[in-house]
């Protein structure tokens, strides 16, 4: 299991910076990427990078379909 807590977090720049813990934070293992918002830090996401990089382009197209109820 990792120690989510010793990953070295880097706060995206995009979350505003502003007070608080309204921010996307990112730490990169060897493998996966990890990342959470610093107002639930006990919940991660863990993914791949290239898992990462392929929903961003899915975003970025505006090709991803909405969820059906």
């Amino acid at each position: 299991m990792i120690a989510y807590e010793a990953l070295p977090w880097q706060r995206s720049t995009f979350s505003g910076g502003g007070e608080g813990n309204t921010c996307v934070e990112l730490a990169a293992s060897p493998t996966t990427l990890h990342l959470r918002e610093s107002d639930t830090p006990g919940t991660v996401l863990t993914t791949t990078p290239s898992a990462l990089a392929n929903l961003l382009e899915g975003i970025r197209a505006g090709s991803l379909a909405p969820a059906s109820a």
